[in-house]
């Protein structure tokens, strides 16, 4: 379920990401679509990290070293 969430926010960022370049190229600097769609992605990833840190002090995700 953790891994779904995780998966469902990059998901989310990546879509506002293209959907942020798509109203670059397309608008011309016409409307404000493109700085919405990248701030969203930012609120986005500041929500992530936020949940992973909460989730880490909690107990409820347990991050594991790298290996090698």
């Amino acid at each position: 379920m953790k891994t779904l969430i995780v998966l469902a926010f990059l998901a989310l960022i990546a879509y506002n990401l293209g959907a942020g370049l798509y109203f670059m190229l397309t608008d011309k600097g016409g409307s404000s679509r493109m700085v919405k769609a990248l701030t969203r992605r930012i609120a986005l990833s500041v929500v992530l990290i936020l949940l992973l840190i909460a989730g880490i002090a909690t107990g409820f995700v347990q991050p594991h070293g790298v290996v090698g």
